[in-house]
């Protein structure tokens, strides 16, 4: 399913430029997907469009918000224990320094939890959080920095330290 959603986002490299789920099935069949890969990449994004539009809610209608998505800025995330052995610590210290970074919102880091649960491999490695946490700035039509974006897409295990 992540070679389907880098696929996506190489080729349409906006979220509002990308078709609708159906003709996107068809385009991905047309380039040799998998038609299992696709469907569940196509369910994968029909839920991270649902949680992007509560999402929208939270600038629009702060009053109409799912309790899932309100939060103070004072407010702390515990993380369940399924969350917690779905995505296991590498990811979550991962997610941790995004937010703490101010590269990721709260309500993005919600969604970035949310579309990781989705995911049937548990736990979810490293470099496949690095591509939902993408697919999220792409949905909210936010193009990550340079710096950002170099750490998303970039294989540490190349890196030499010094």
């Amino acid at each position: 399913m992540f070679d389907v959603l880098v696929y996506v986002y190489e080729h349409y490299w906006r979220g509002d430029v990308c078709p609708e789920l159906p003709l996107l099935g068809r385009k991905l069949s047309a380039a040799g997907f998998d038609a299992d890969e696709i469907q569940q990449a196509l369910s994968w994004l029909a839920g991270l469009n649902s949680a992007a539009q509560h999402a929208d809610l939270i600038h629009v209608h702060p009053q109409r918000v799912p309790s899932a998505y309100a939060q103070s800025p004072l407010s702390m995330r515990v993380y369940s224990d399924a969350e917690q052995r779905h995505l296991g610590s590498e990811c979550l210290g991962f997610v941790t320094f995004l937010e703490s970074s101010g590269i990721m919102s709260a309500q993005m880091r919600e969604i970035v939890v949310d579309r990781a649960m989705a995911v049937t491999d548990h736990p979810v490695g490293l470099d496949d959080l690095k591509i939902i946490v993408l697919m999220v700035f792409w949905s909210a039509g936010i193009e990550p920095d340079a710096l950002v974006l170099d750490e998303l897409c970039d294989d540490n295990e190349d890196r030499l330290a010094h």
